[in-house]
C-alpha cells in the first residue's frame, strides 16, 4: 500500500483524526500566562471550521496538490489577530490535518508534514506582525501566505521536482507552481481586506473579546 492509499483509507483517516484531536487539544490550551476561556475555545474552533469550509470552495485544483480557495487562509490570520501567534499556529496545523483528511496528496512522510500541518501552521505567524502593528491586517496576511509559500516550495522542490519541464530548474519550477495557486488566492483576499467595513468588523469583534477577557480578569481578582 502506498502512502497516498494509506491516507485515503479508513485506518489512515482514523489515525490522522486522532492526531488532529491531540493537535486541537493544543489549540484549547492557552498561551503562556493566559487562561483559556470558553469564548476563546469556541471562537478558535469556529475559525478552524470556517477555514476548512472555505478551503473546499475551490476555484481550481492544481495537478500535484494545492488549489485556489475562496479566502481559505484568512480565518487563520483572524485567529492570530484575535488570540496571538501561538494559538493561530496551532489552529493552522489543525486546518492542515483536516485538509489532509479531505484532500490527501501524499508521496512521503516529510512531504506530508511540509504541505499540511507545517505549511498551514506557518500562516499563523501572521501574528508576529500584529505584535508590531495592531491593525496591520494586509501585511500580516501576506506574511502568513509567505510562510506557507516557503514551506510548500521546499516540499515541491524536494518531492515534485521531477515534474519540472525539461531544462527548467526544479527550484524555479516549485516556486512557480506554488505561486500559481497561492498568489491568486492572496490577491482575492487582499481585495476583500481593502474594504474598510471588513477590517472594522474584525476590529469590533476583537474589542468585544478583549473587553470580555478584561471583565473576567477583574471579576476573578475581585473574588480573591
Amino acid at each position: 500500500m502506498s502512502i497516498q492509499d494509506f491516507f485515503e483509507s479508513t485506518s489512515g483517516q482514523i489515525i490522522t483524526a486522532l492526531v488532529l484531536i491531540v493537535m486541537f487539544g493544543g489549540v484549547l490550551i492557552s498561551g503562556k500566562g493566559k487562561k483559556s476561556t470558553t469564548t476563546t475555545m469556541v471562537v478558535s474552533a469556529l475559525l478552524v471550521a470556517l477555514s476548512i469550509v472555505l478551503n473546499q470552495l475551490t476555484l481550481f485544483q492544481m495537478p500535484q496538490g494545492g488549489s485556489v480557495s475562496v479566502l481559505g487562509m484568512l480565518p487563520i490570520v483572524v485567529c492570530a489577530y484575535f488570540f496571538g501567534t501561538r494559538r493561530a499556529v496551532m489552529c493552522g496545523m489543525c486546518v492542515g490535518l483536516l485538509d489532509l483528511i479531505l484532500k490527501p496528496y501524499v508521496v512521503h512522510p516529510v512531504q506530508l508534514l511540509l504541505d499540511y500541518p507545517f505549511a498551514f501552521g506557518a500562516i499563523g505567524f501572521a501574528g508576529l506582525i500584529f505584535m508590531i502593528k495592531k491593525e496591520g491586517f494586509i501585511p500580516a496576511y501576506l506574511v502568513g501566505v509567505l510562510g506557507r509559500f516557503i514551506l510548500s516550495s521546499i516540499s515541491g522542490f524536494i518531492f515534485f521536482g521531477m515534474y519540472a519541464p525539461e531544462g527548467m530548474n526544479p527550484i524555479i519550477y516549485s516556486i512557480t507552481y506554488q505561486f500559481t495557486y497561492l498568489a491568486p488566492e492572496a490577491a482575492i483576499t487582499v481585495v476583500v481586506l481593502l474594504i474598510p467595513a471588513v477590517r472594522k468588523a474584525f476590529a469590533r469583534i476583537k474589542r468585544d473579546l478583549d473587553a470580555q477577557a478584561a471583565g473576567r480578569t477583574v471579576a476573578a481578582e475581585s473574588g480573591k
